[in-house]
């Protein structure tokens, strides 16, 4: 679906006088808001392929029509939410649900719509209706050679797909582990897991980095093969230096520290990429910054603070992605909330008073460390980020923009009310 630019100028109309009168009062009080909405209008956040439809659990799904039938479709929904919020302006593919049949057309089509492809995604957690052999007991941790070899295989033909894409990246996120004791030898598996990353790390191109996502559990509950931030580390230290860890938030066990996890990371050099989302139990895959937004600074505030120690670039030097899942809401509001969050949280961590935090945090003044990061978090942002979304060619309020032009309805009308995304 299209939106004219006579759209988006007419609507950014009616909001602007108000939005000015918050705009000038937070520039007012915040002594860089300049600069960061420089940064803001630089920051692009990807958008996964598999939540532009709508998602489910293992107890149902509700599709609410109109979802993307195909790769193209799904370009064009990424390429609307670019169009409103100017910071959605890449993909990240999954492999097998989103094969590029032919691969010059997609890349021409994500161009039109001023998309990149970001990293590429391997699926060796479910079998496939053509596939030889079962990863029902995992795949690079199988016992069985060729199970092994068919995932490996898997990896590198991905590989290849996101070579004739322009990517530049492969995330490998692995379900293997056990359900019950004694089901599986822990060091066996993790050597086989590494010997088959080792001949996926081999068939990278030079150019190419290869993130090692882990997660704590599910679908298995004894153990997990790439189970924590550690155990990621540990492979990504062994493959070599273009191997990193991506750090999903909805991956860990409650109340783990990720914003600590991430500072460390970051000081070895392993830190690869994000997977943006929220949760409450544990991999809710709620939209960001919905449950935890304070959690969502902080882990923001080591980012921009790490980065800048070892003078990355906050564009380019990261691997920035949500993933999500919902069953209840709009996948396209919900992808367009969560950008709002994510930038909104960067806003903030890069307004933070860094060297009033380094004084508090020498002098051991808890007391004032936490008022410097508390008054930040509190302090309204949001009109810098619709202000460096109106200066990209925007929309003020996306969300709002979507609902007034019955956006959902119109592809409901297109494309048929019981559509479902592949991949879901």
């Amino acid at each position: 679906m299209q939106v004219e630019k006579y759209s988006i100028d007419n609507y950014n109309e009616g909001l602007l006088n108000d939005h000015k009168r918050r705009l000038d009062y937070t520039v007012s009080t915040i002594t860089n808001a300049e600069k960061i909405i420089a940064k803001l209008k630089e920051f692009q956040v990807a958008i996964p392929s598999w939540a532009l439809g709508t998602g489910g659990t293992r107890f149902g799904r509700f599709s609410g029509g109109g979802e993307p039938r195909n790769l193209e479709e799904k370009i064009e929904d990424i390429g609307l939410l670019h169009k409103l919020n100017q910071s959605s302006g890449a993909i990240s593919l999954h492999i097998p649900w989103d094969i590029p049949e032919n691969a010059s057309h997609i890349k021409a089509l994500a161009a039109q719509n001023g998309l990149r492809f970001d990293a590429m995604n391997s699926n060796t957690f479910q079998d496939q209706p053509d596939q030889a052999l079962s990863y029902k007991f995992g795949s690079l941790q199988n016992v069985n050679k060729a199970v092994r070899q068919q995932a490996i295989d898997h990896n590198i033909e991905v590989i290849k797909y996101g070579v004739e894409l322009g990517s530049t990246s492969l995330t490998v996120w692995l379900s293997d582990g056990s359900c019950f004791p004694g089901q599986l030898n822990f060091r066996e598996a993790f050597q086989h897991t590494l010997a088959g990353l080792q001949e996926i790390y081999k068939a990278l191109p030079d150019d190419w980095k290869i993130f090692v996502e882990y997660k704590a559990f599910e679908p298995n509950f004894y153990s997990t093969t790439v189970g924590d931030w550690g155990q990621s580390y540990l492979y990504a230290s062994k493959l070599g230096p273009k191997a990193y860890t991506l750090v999903d938030l909805g991956h860990h066990l409650p109340n783990a520290n990720i914003e600590q996890i991430v500072s460390l990371l970051l000081m070895e050099e392993k830190l690869g990429g994000f997977h943006f989302n929220d949760s409450k139990y544990g991999d809710d895959d709620l939209t960001a910054g919905s449950i935890k937004p304070y959690q969502l600074f902080l882990i923001f505030n080591e980012l921009v603070e790490g980065m800048d120690a070892k003078g990355m670039d906050h564009v380019t030097d990261m691997g920035w992605m949500i993933d999500a899942s919902h069953n209840v809401k709009d996948p396209l509001e919900d992808l367009l909330q969560s950008v709002e969050a994510i930038m909104l949280s960067y806003a903030q961590a890069l307004s933070v008073d860094r060297k009033a935090l380094k004084e508090a945090q020498q002098n051991n003044d808890v007391v004032a460390a936490q008022e410097i990061l508390q008054n930040t978090f509190r302090t309204d942002l949001r009109s810098l980020v619709a202000e460096a979304r109106l200066r990209a060619g925007g929309v003020l309020d996306p969300v709002g923009f979507f609902r007034n032009e019955k956006v959902r309805a119109k592809l409901i009308k297109n494309r048929g009310a019981k559509t479902v995304a592949t991949g879901l």
